[in-house]
């Protein structure tokens, strides 16, 4: 795994071991990135459930001003900041050493409203839709900012809907999609 574009444009990344995270394939990285990059200038970037940090890093590296990296695995901790390290990237970041929901809540308050946010949470666990509604209820988000979210592909958020939130694109791939979603 690499990172695609921008200031740390070919630099490999480094990934958690074992089947606990499942990094986002280069390919599916790029698609998604080529379909925000538009909107990632000078973007301030929420990246739960970080794994090896790799689309927030992506972000970064294509010109986002900065990232907060929301992760709870001690080993995945360990690997975003090699990453961010190894992209010379750590002066545009925050790491969080959390869960979702606690980390959100610390957030809350002590940050402006998020440009755009990204999540990659387990599959089949509903932690998407967790994460949602704690968002929902902030002011880490506003009716601007972008919402993405990965998971498998035979997930649906409906119930985004009941949250606030319209879903504006679904891309699906191969083995899973990405909503792309902002507050009504």
């Amino acid at each position: 795994m690499r990172v695609i574009a921008g200031s740390a444009r070919r630099i490999l990344l480094k990934t958690v071991d074992g089947l606990e995270t499942r990094p986002t394939t280069d390919r599916i990285k790029e698609t998604l990135f080529n379909i925000l990059q538009p909107d990632i200038p000078g973007a301030r970037v929420l990246d739960l459930f970080s794994g090896s940090g790799a689309l927030g890093i992506e972000a970064l590296s294509r010109g986002a001003s900065y990232c907060v990296f929301m992760e709870k695995s001690a080993d995945a901790l360990a690997c975003i900041q090699a990453n961010l390290t190894a992209t010379h990237l750590s002066d545009k970041a925050r790491v969080m050493s959390t869960d979702v929901r606690s980390g959100l809540s610390r957030l809350s308050g002590r940050e402006k409203p998020f440009d755009l946010v990204l999540m990659d949470p387990p599959y089949h666990k509903g932690l998407e839709l967790e994460a949602l509604a704690c968002l929902a209820d902030s002011d880490l988000i506003d009716e601007y900012s972008i919402l993405v979210v990965e998971a498998a592909l035979d997930t649906d958020l409906d119930e985004a809907d009941d949250l606030g939130y319209h879903i504006y694109r679904v891309k699906d791939y191969k083995t899973n999609r990405h909503f792309f979603l902002q507050k009504k």
